[in-house]
């Protein structure tokens, strides 16, 4: 066939490669597939509707058969029941089977009726006594399916019917039996007679009760009823409980395990307020067999145990805490029981410890408490919103771990523990359910009230001291991990003790005073001390380095509930990594009042150079561990590291300048009025900046010299040394000449404030510059300048004598009221008494001997940090003009006193002659440098200070010795030649150059004499 011209006849071509047969084929399968999908759901349809038509049907029958029966029913036996007797509850009897296959709790005539079946049976009861022979007649045996399944139609049918109509009831759900007129109280009253344990079917009507939600339909009537104002102590629903509660699968009763969402501890025990609706309850529960009972029922059930509980009430009555303030009120009281048992106290503590962790104030304590623990700003989709629970409930939480729950549930788990060998399966597990409820309460409740009771009232320290020494020195830790939901199979085994351990020995160590510690070596001798800074120093050198997570400032604060179990585990980690590292800090503060381990105990095995240069950059990991532990680099690399970072600082602000702009005229005579007035007028910048001191001698004549740096630190080693004169009367001095600040510095000096924030920049810029000042602070003022609080052991320093009247005090034996003390004390500065009240009211509130520890640290308190808090206010603001916090965070007290004025040793003179420079013809072999550094050697401690104060215009050496004294210090030849001209003079110096001009003399007593004289001369600068 010829073209046409056409186009639409043309051969259509598929490019996909398949045929038209083959895409026909599949089209043809899948409308087949969903044909035969069509036709199957309208079968399911019809089946269903034919299902549904049948069960309608056949409801309506049963519904015309009961109205039948009802009728029926009510014309034989009347509303009333008048024409009923005893026989009627018998097994030939119809009466009660008719009546309960018609009954509708919704039909008010039918509950009435119920109500009056109720009553007849309670009569008749009474009457007779024997319930079995009510309902069996003579034999109970060959009926009893038929009367078991009657009474527990009964029962379930009582509750069904108080049920429904709660509403109508909830006035009359609290009366006592007396109130037999209520409605509510006879259905009640039979569920009592049923539920007897000494019947044989109450077991049975009990596991009917919690297959068909009985116990579930119990709190709902509960909750409707429990804030009645009529409540009234064994009302009749308390008593129904109290039958129910007994049911516990122990002889004489036979009940079967129930399922743990319908069981009564998760349908009842999470009923908000439990025991104060029914206080009988509450005593019967805490038996020893009870109590054991449900609780070990949870502790089984832990991992899941939330799960199993009810929908929450609301969001300020979650069920969870609903359940343990229930617990813990009754847990106190089953502890205190003579026969309470180790495993009973196990089980409540890992049940009380699994719901605390869900409890909304763990969340809020370790923001509050953690200060290296920073709240997340970001926010997410997933963010849970925290709502806070009643304050009532979290009262009765909070309240019921009081001190006495502490000690009773510490001193059953450790009571039986024996620490002679290694750590049994007992020993562990009474260590795990310690340690993993205790760390869930730190987190949970105010510490000051748990801590001295676990420090001084329980062998909590010693316990988990012996614990972990055995684990560390057979170096097998054994697992805790099940302890807390959210510690991984992996957790080291030392974690969770040290994570209790740390916070409660660190309270202890601020209770105990010198002699305890180091004489009597209480609560642990100074050998396990030593042991235990190895122990530690490793645990957290693993956790901030070889095993490190993440930064501090990550762990979100996340509800453990909400949290994943890596991020749960992290913020574990880094909370033990911080009360380790606070309590490694607190042993080092003892073992510098009075060494009783090597201070390198306290370094870290790893600490390299790489670890050194990785310091200093900020987030790094070594940085971290430079900002949180400290003490675990050697004190050298720390000084070089704060060196390197002053020298950051001066080149930042042109220390190294040329040309300064701020040069001070300083009168000899008058150095601290005129330092105050010219340095206060400077701003921070120009602090940072060079300062240039010309001074003017006692005839108003500039002295000789140019200040390249020497005659500053002259300067500024007058300046400090004035000023801190305790006759100045800003600083004190202790028994130890060891300064602090002056309580009554404000009867001296009118401006006494700004006075000290003058003297807190001084320190700073000698610190700033790198100049040593002689300046021996006492050790509890150089805590202020790391604002840290002092405590009773500072008080030997200060006040040697109050501090024996004080420790007498703690120790009397007597009734201390006798001795007439009150909670005030007398200031007496310059003749001048005043009284002041250490708490409000303290003129009435005498020393008792249960308040005596309390006035203790009051009064220690109040010399160490009270009289002279805004004197060291004032001064610290001035020192962190130059000084930054984080700087001096890297040195404890003891450590911050070498970084100002150095070392109290003699000047090291053989460290001196290695770093020696020497110029115009002296060489270190020359006669005359050998005779100079023989005499130099000979010279007395003040002597040698005094020639170092010459050459370097400081009188102490470099921190780190000679090596770092920039430039080094050199020797140069003076006179040019042996004339006796030239041998006539006095050595001379240039001290911003660290150079000392000494002519060659001849003679060894020459050298010395003339040396002697130029060091003592005391002639400024003019001698240069």
């Amino acid at each position: 066939m010829f073209f046409s011209g056409d186009p639409s006849n043309r051969k259509r071509v598929d490019l996909g490669g398949r045929s038209t047969k083959e895409r026909d084929r599949k089209n043809l399968l899948e409308q087949t597939r969903l044909e035969r999908n069509r036709r199957l759901w309208l079968r399911q349809q019809n089946s269903a509707a034919l299902r549904i038509q049948k069960c309608f049907r056949a409801r309506k029958v049963v519904r015309i058969e009961q109205s039948k029966l009802r009728e029926k029913f009510l014309r034989i036996y009347g509303k009333n029941c008048p024409n009923v007797d005893r026989n009627a509850f018998g097994p030939d009897s119809d009466f009660l089977r008719q009546f309960l296959y018609f009954f509708n709790a919704e039909n008010i005539d039918d509950f009435l009726v119920l109500v009056q079946i109720c009553r007849l049976l309670l009569k008749c009861v009474q009457e007779n006594g024997d319930v079995v022979s009510l309902f069996a007649g003579v034999d109970y045996s060959s009926i009893c399916a038929l009367v078991n399944y009657r009474v527990k139609k009964l029962a379930y049918t009582c509750i069904r019917a108080v049920h429904h109509n709660r509403n109508q009831l909830k006035d009359q759900l609290l009366l006592t039996p007396n109130e037999s007129s209520a409605s509510a109280i006879p259905l009640l009253e039979v569920l009592v007679l049923l539920l007897d344990l000494k019947l044989p079917w109450s077991c049975k009507i009990v596991g009917y009760l919690s297959q068909n939600n009985g116990f579930g339909l119990l709190r709902e009537i509960i909750l409707m009823g429990k804030d009645n104002a009529n409540r009234e102590k064994g009302s009749s629903l308390e008593r129904v409980l109290t039958v129910v509660m007994c049911h516990i699968g122990q002889k004489p009763c036979l009940c079967s395990d129930i399922d743990p969402r319908y069981s009564f501890s998760s349908q009842i025990l999470t009923i908000p307020f439990l025991w104060h609706v029914f206080p009988n309850l509450r005593q019967v529960f805490a038996r020893q067999g009870l109590s054991q009972h449900y609780i070990h029922l949870m502790a089984t059930s832990v991992p899941n145990l939330i799960s199993f509980l009810p929908k929450d009430i609301s969001d300020e009555f979650p069920t969870y805490a609903c359940l343990l303030g229930n617990i813990l009120e009754t847990g106190g009281v089953a502890l205190s029981q003579p026969d309470c048992s180790f495993n009973m106290a196990i089980d409540l503590a890992a049940v009380t410890t699994f719901l605390l962790e869900a409890h909304p104030s763990l969340t809020r304590s370790d923001s509050r408490e953690n200060s290296m623990i920073a709240e997340d700003d970001m926010a997410g989709d997933d963010e849970v919103m925290e709502v806070a629970l009643d304050k009532k409930l979290d009262q009765q939480i909070c309240n019921s771990i009081d001190t006495r729950f502490l000690l009773q549930l510490t001193n059953i788990l450790f009571r039986e523990i024996s620490s002679a060998n290694g750590p049994d399966d007992m020993e562990v597990a009474a260590v795990g359910a310690v340690c993993g409820f205790l760390y869930v309460i730190f987190n949970t409740l105010p510490l000051e009230r748990i801590m001295t009771v676990l420090a001084y009232r329980t062998e909590l320290v010693p316990m988990l001291w012996n614990f972990m020494k055995r684990c560390h020195e057979n170096k097998k830790w054994s697992s805790l991990s099940e302890r807390l939901s959210y510690l991984s199979g992996d957790a080291p085994g030392w974690l969770l003790p040290l994570a209790v351990f740390c916070p409660v020995y660190k309270h202890m160590l601020t209770i105990v005073d010198n002699e305890e510690f180091y004489e009597q070596e209480k609560p642990l001798s100074l050998k396990d001390i030593s042991s235990l800074i190895i122990l530690l120093k490793q645990a957290l050198w693993q956790l901030l380095w070889v095993n490190h997570t993440s930064s501090a400032n990550s762990v979100r604060s996340i509800p453990v509930r909400t949290s994943s179990k890596k991020l749960s585990m992290e913020a574990v980690q880094q909370r033990v990594s911080i009360v380790v590292s606070e309590l490694l800090s607190q042993l080092q503060d003892w073992n510098n009042r009075r060494q009783f381990t090597s201070p390198s105990d306290f370094h870290a095995d790893g600490v390299n150079d790489f670890f050194i240069s990785q310091a200093v950059i900020e987030n790094a990991r070594a940085n971290e561990i430079l900002t949180q532990a400290a003490f675990l680099i050697p004190f050298t690399s720390r000084v070089k590291i704060f060196t390197s970072q002053l020298a950051a600082a001066r080149q930042r602000h042109g220390s190294q300048a040329v040309f300064t702009r701020n040069r001070f005229r300083i009168r000899r005579d008058h150095i601290l009025e005129d330092a105050y007035n010219q340095m206060s007028q400077l701003s921070e910048d120009d602090l940072r900046g060079l300062i240039r001191v010309t001074f003017v001698n006692e005839f108003g004549v500039e002295e000789a010299g140019i200040d390249g740096g020497g005659i500053f630190k002259d300067f500024m080693e007058n300046i400090t040394r004035a000023s801190f004169d305790v006759q100045y009367g800003l600083f004190k001095e202790t028994a130890d000449h060891l300064l602090y600040p002056n309580p009554g510095s404000g009867m001296i000096h009118e401006q006494h404030l700004q006075f000290f924030h003058f003297l807190g920049t001084l320190l700073a810029k000698a610190m700033f510059e790198g100049i040593l000042v002689d300046l021996p602070f006492a050790t509890f003022f150089l805590s202020k300048l790391k604002q840290k609080h002092n405590y009773l052991n500072d008080l030997p320093s200060l006040d040697p004598e109050l501090y024996r009247h004080l420790i007498f005090l703690k120790r009397y034996e007597g009734d201390i009221s006798d001795l007439e003390l009150y909670f005030v004390i007398l200031n007496n500065e310059y003749g001048e008494q005043t009284e002041e009240e250490l708490l409000p009211g303290g003129k009435n509130l005498r020393v008792t001997n249960e308040n005596v520890i309390t006035f203790i640290h009051l009064v220690a308190n109040h010399r160490l940090n009270s009289q002279i808090r805004q004197q060291s206010s004032h001064f610290l603001r001035g020192f962190q003009q130059l000084i930054q916090k984080d700087w001096i965070d890297m040195f404890n007290e003891h450590e911050l006193q070498l970084l100002i004025s150095g070392s109290l040793d003699s000047l090291d003179v053989d460290d001196l002659r290695q770093h020696t420079n020497y110029a115009g013809s002296y060489h270190s072999e020359h006669i005359v440098i050998e005779i100079f550094w023989e005499v130099l050697k000979g010279f007395s401690m003040e002597n040698q200070k005094k020639f170092l104060k010459f050459v370097t215009g400081c009188s102490r050496g470099p921190l780190l010795g000679f090596r770092y004294l920039e430039p080094l210090f050199c020797i140069q030849r003076a006179g040019g030649n042996a004339s006796e001209d030239a041998l006539d003079r006095l050595p001379t110096s240039a001290t911003c150059m660290n150079l000392l001009k000494l002519p060659p003399y001849k003679s060894k007593e020459q050298l010395e004499t003339k040396l002697l004289y130029a060091i003592n001369a005391d002639a400024g600068f003019d001698l240069s």
